[in-house]
């Protein structure tokens, strides 16, 4: 491929013959790898008459589809941000580089880009100092998108209470056993500060905010990044349902003693102990939640 100086990516591809950048039969780009040490090249495919029938080749188990120009570019992009080739914050050429170096239209590598954006591997910044920046996802990121679209199965209904809070306890129980094996001290500090002496002082935003980070604090303790990412869009989902209803006055009272209860069992280490305590701390909850689900009129009271 071209080497253009005012490109970033220079040296990790290379060029195939200028005439085949041209040609009408070109109809995609596919991505070689030329190893982890040697970077990558982009290679022009021509897409040549199939001298056999349709028939015939749908019959041969070989012949797969043929991915659009677009999809290509995307493929080595993404390849490369998640090698490390492109680093967190480095710029990508213009459209115009990239096009040129791809043999493709500014269109087709617009699109490219516009997926990478999508999947929060890259940000794109306007004016003089703009541009197309790589930026990896975080699990904050990764959770947040889950969020938004567990969020509309729930509104259209596709995914109900029960199902939401099976989930819970299979993914928070399990990370309360992990946590009493794999915490930290930090970790244990950071679950002590959401635990009040007098719950009944905390303003409901309060309470909501010391609930959050309590059990973020327990799956951050479990040591598992994916358990966080799952977890936390559910929890986010039915804490959003309870902070519109007016809860009971027990109910801060009775939700931190079970936090304090779950805490001394991790800290203890007893693994079992932290698994059961908060399976009878979402057990509660679940009928705070049987009150409340899909009405924001309700009252968790009495």
């Amino acid at each position: 491929m071209r080497s253009n100086s005012s490109s970033s990516l220079g040296p990790r591809w290379t060029n195939t013959p200028s005439d085949a950048a041209s040609s009408p039969s070109v109809a995609s780009i596919t991505l070689a790898a030329a190893g982890r040490h040697r970077g990558m090249k982009a290679v022009l495919v021509s897409n040549e008459p199939p001298s056999a029938s349709g028939e015939q080749l749908e019959q041969r188990s070989s012949i797969h589809r043929v991915r659009k120009a677009y999809e290509q570019v995307y493929d080595q992009l993404r390849e490369l941000i998640t090698s490390g080739e492109l680093k967190r914050g480095e710029r990508l050429p213009n459209e115009t580089v990239l096009a040129a170096e791809f043999g493709v239209s500014r269109g087709t590598v617009r699109e490219a880009l516009r997926i990478l954006a999508a999947q929060n591997l890259i940000r794109t910044a306007k004016g003089a100092g703009g541009g197309s920046f790589v930026t990896l996802p975080t699990v904050d990121h990764i959770s947040e998108f889950l969020q938004a679209n567990i969020s509309l199965l729930s509104e259209v209904e596709d995914v109900e209470l029960g199902e939401f809070l099976e989930a819970r306890e299979l993914l928070e129980a399990f990370a309360a056993r992990l946590a009493a094996a794999r915490h930290t001290d930090a970790d244990i500090d950071r679950m002590r500060r959401t635990i009040v002496d007098d719950p009944m002082a905390l303003t409901t935003e309060n309470h909501f905010v010391n609930n959050k980070e309590f059990h973020s604090a327990v799956l951050g303790a479990s040591g598992n990044t994916l358990l966080c990412i799952s977890a936390q869009p559910i929890f986010s989902i039915l804490q959003t349902n309870l902070s519109r209803t007016e809860l009971d006055a027990t109910f801060p009272v009775r939700v931190n003693d079970d936090h304090r209860e779950i805490l001394a069992a991790i800290e203890a280490g007893d693994a079992e102990g932290a698994e059961q305590r908060m399976r009878r701390h979402l057990e509660y909850l679940r009928g705070t939640y049987e009150k409340i689900w899909r009405d924001p009129r309700a009252s968790a009271q009495g």
